[in-house]
């Protein structure tokens, strides 16, 4: 029964982010204009700059940040108990992912499509375009090679995904060729979620495994062929792969939230973890700062702003879209983590606290593993559907997501290098192929380079992921506050999102700092610290670039005649 009570309040406090304070701060905040000619329609290239319906543009957006992290996060937070992981999750939803989300797609609407690092150019200064593209690129670096590795090593624990993943993209394919052709959506929709699970099923009777090839360990090949499709997948025009992909796994999204949600009515499972867990193990990191880095997609996320002003803002068909794909892409994240909340804390993965507290032991040790298995559980004692189609449907959605946010990542790295080539004058860099298979081979070299045969080099900074992509969370509201200071409107609703931000990623920088050091490595200890100078730099640079704007504007209103 608790269960419940915790959905209703999650998802009562979401529904007014929603329908109260997102509508405030699109109308008198930001001031999306409707008349305003987006880069979509401006720069419509048919290939990047493609004016989408808003829907569709949603799928793509939500899918493309939600990646696996509103699952892995909250799923490990849930140690140190429901209750802190749910006040984070729907509070951060509202107030900090929804602002931060429209506001870096509004932003760069305004300035030509750019990406939050370029337009910060603009807004802040030159050098701060500089500290905005270290981070950013350390970012993507870290998810795109992080989740090839996810994604295979999913692959070979969990083969029924094989068929049904492999199977979304056909079906992507075919949707995006009707979509562009004018078929009717709804049809689409319907016939393409209806292909989705048949192949959910085909999987969960027909699992598949790769054998090895050229002398590579199995995760190794399926790494190697993910990045091939990743590479391809990212130079193809966003409405014949990315959008229908994203677009399905949207609504895939909203079958799995179904399911999951109508399940917790239906069993109103007691909640098995504590409230606030005082058993904690003595080697765990602190709850405060840690929890809001580990919990990042569903409450607020630096990545998000990469995708909102990179690929979203350049198929933004209206202006006041931004609130719909924004927001309620960052609304349809947070109940996403708020379900997995419920679903690794309840009785469906665990019947009593005793079991709960055998599998969470020790802080990381359970994640989506333990989101696919009480997810699974929840949903077929509620529907009565098979355990193994079940697990398949769920371990499907992970991977979907993951690859989605892959996809996407890649090309994110294009963009971004791309820009490299216009800011240094390096025209070779301006070639879509060249900056593809230069993205790609970073992300090759860090997996292999530095993880081994099995290409796991990913992993290695990942423990640095969580700190550096708040950081860049904190930076982009910086961004949009300093942008709003110019324009003479109210700051606060992205100022103090921004405070906290920044506060508690380098708070957690520093911490993971003093640990790196303790067990000498060195390679971490690095990053950390260009990460915790390039921030603070480019807090600097805000700083000082306010100042001159009001130190101009007092002079231009000195002179100004009576």
């Amino acid at each position: 029964m608790q269960s419940v009570l915790i959905v209703l309040m999650g998802v009562a406090g979401m529904a007014f982010g929603w329908f109260v304070y997102s509508k405030f701060i699109a109308e008198k905040i930001f001031r999306l204009d409707p008349d305003f000619v987006t880069p979509a329609h401006e720069f419509n290239d048919g290939v990047d700059y493609v004016p989408t319906n808003k829907f569709i543009l949603w799928g793509h957006h939500f899918t493309s940040v939600a990646g696996a992290a509103p699952i892995v996060g909250p799923a490990i937070a849930v140690y140190w108990g429901w209750v802190p992981a749910v006040l984070w999750v729907t509070l951060g939803t509202i107030f900090f992912a929804g602002v931060h989300d429209a506001g870096a797609l509004w932003a760069s609407n305004r300035h030509k499509g750019k990406s939050i690092g370029a337009l910060s150019e603009v807004v802040i200064g030159k050098r701060t375009r500089s500290l905005f593209m270290v981070v950013i690129f350390l970012v993507l670096l870290m998810v795109n090679a992080v989740f090839g590795v996810v994604i295979a090593r999913a692959f070979v624990e969990t083969p029924t995904a094989v068929v049904p993943s492999w199977a979304a993209i056909l079906v992507a394919l075919v949707i995006g060729q009707l979509v562009h052709r004018k078929f009717n959506l709804l049809a689409l929709s319907l016939g393409g979620v209806i292909a989705l699970y048949l192949s959910v099923y085909a999987g969960s009777v027909v699992p598949m495994e790769l054998p090895e090839l050229f002398g590579l360990s199995t995760i190794s090949g399926w790494i190697v062929i993910l990045f091939i499709y990743a590479a391809t997948a990212s130079m193809l025009p966003v409405w014949m792969l990315l959008q229908p992909r994203d677009f399905i796994n949207g609504l895939q999204l909203f079958v799995g939230l179904f399911l999951l949600y109508g399940a917790v009515f239906l069993v109103m499972p007691d909640i098995s973890a504590p409230a606030f867990n005082t058993l904690v193990d003595a080697d765990a990191p602190s709850m405060v700062p840690l929890l809001f880095v580990t919990i990042a997609c569903g409450a607020v996320s630096g990545f998000h702003g990469i995708v909102s002003s990179g690929t979203s803002s350049k198929q933004l068909d209206k202006e006041p879209d931004a609130r719909f794909v924004g927001y309620l892409g960052a609304v349809g994240e947070g109940s996403l983590a708020l379900i997995t909340i419920v679903a690794v804390s309840g009785a469906a993965l665990a019947a009593t606290p005793e079991i709960w507290h055998q599998i969470y032991d020790k802080f990381g040790t359970a994640g989506a593993d333990a989101f696919i298995s009480g997810g699974a559980n929840l949903i077929t004692q509620g529907f009565g559907l098979p355990m193994g189609f079940s697990t398949t449907l769920l371990a499907t959605m992970v991977v979907l997501f993951a690859g989605t946010t892959m996809d996407t990542g890649v090309r994110l790295q294009r963009y971004i290098i791309q820009e490299w080539g216009q800011i240094y004058h390096l025209p070779i860099l301006n070639h879509g192929i060249v900056a593809t298979l230069v993205a790609v081979t970073a992300c090759m070299l860090l997996a292999f380079g530095a993880g081994g045969p099995d290409g796991a080099g990913g992993l290695v900074i990942w423990p640095l992921f969580g700190s550096t992509n708040q950081i860049l969370a904190g930076m982009t509201l910086l961004a949009i506050t300093v942008m709003l200071i110019k324009l003479g409107r109210p700051a606060r609703y992205t100022l103090i999102p921004m405070a906290f931000v920044l506060l508690m990623s380098s708070w957690a920088a520093v911490v993971k700092l003093i640990e790196f050091y303790r067990d000498g490595n060195w390679l971490l200890v690095f990053i950390d610290v260009v990460v915790l100078v390039t921030s603070l730099m480019a807090i600097l640079e805000s700083v000082s670039a306010i100042a001159r704007f009001r130190r101009d504007s007092r002079a231009a209103a000195a002179v100004q005649p009576d």
